[in-house]
């Protein structure tokens, strides 16, 4: 974890919406660390937003308060409107691997899916111990590089063109196998 990655306050907006997600469970510090596997010292920087959450770190408080990463960063934005102009698309990026994540139509209510655009750059790597929910629906396409997709246990090699469709309901690890970075669409449903 380093200094914050998002734009003006929306890192402070995140800090309060994961504590205040963690004390609407009336969990602890100690409890959240038990079912995310990030250690207590972290969560308690992380909400009192003096450290960004690494996509690592996101993706297991989203799974450990059943939710998305999308939904979880959301929850800070203004209401989404229909047309979001790519200007207007929020663009998070992490600050351990330098993988970039823009939401080109962000969860709203009344809307099932979400459309993502990502960019992981070459020989990066990251794990997502958690679902953020279980049987959560993925449409993974890549547009440019490669990507070595591990969903539950088993690898798949996506290439430009490449779509993979999963439901994931356990642990999986994206790792960008060339020199140039691995960038692709993601669909949430």
């Amino acid at each position: 974890m380093e200094t914050d990655t998002l734009s003006g306050g929306a890192g402070l907006r995140l800090a309060e919406r994961l504590r205040a997600l963690r004390r609407a469970r009336t969990w602890s510090l100690d409890e959240l660390a038990g079912l995310s596997g990030v250690s207590r010292a972290s969560l308690s920087r992380i909400e009192n937003g003096e450290v960004s959450p690494t996509a690592s770190v996101l993706g297991r408080l989203a799974g450990a308060h059943r939710t998305t990463v999308s939904r979880l960063l959301a929850d800070i934005e203004d209401d989404a409107p229909a047309l979001v102009r790519q200007g207007d698309q929020a663009e998070w990026v992490d600050p351990a691997t330098g993988f970039r994540r823009r939401s080109v139509s962000p969860p709203a209510l009344g809307f099932d899916c979400e459309l993502l655009a990502c960019e992981l750059p070459g020989g990066a790597r990251i794990d997502y111990p958690l679902p953020p929910r279980r049987g959560l629906e993925h449409h993974l396409y890549i547009l440019d590089g490669a990507l070595e997709l591990t969903v539950e246990g088993t690898v798949h090699r996506l290439f430009a063109g490449d779509c993979l469709r999963y439901r994931l309901m356990g642990p999986s690890r994206f790792v960008s196998i060339g020199p140039p970075a691995a960038r692709y669409i993601l669909v949430l449903r």
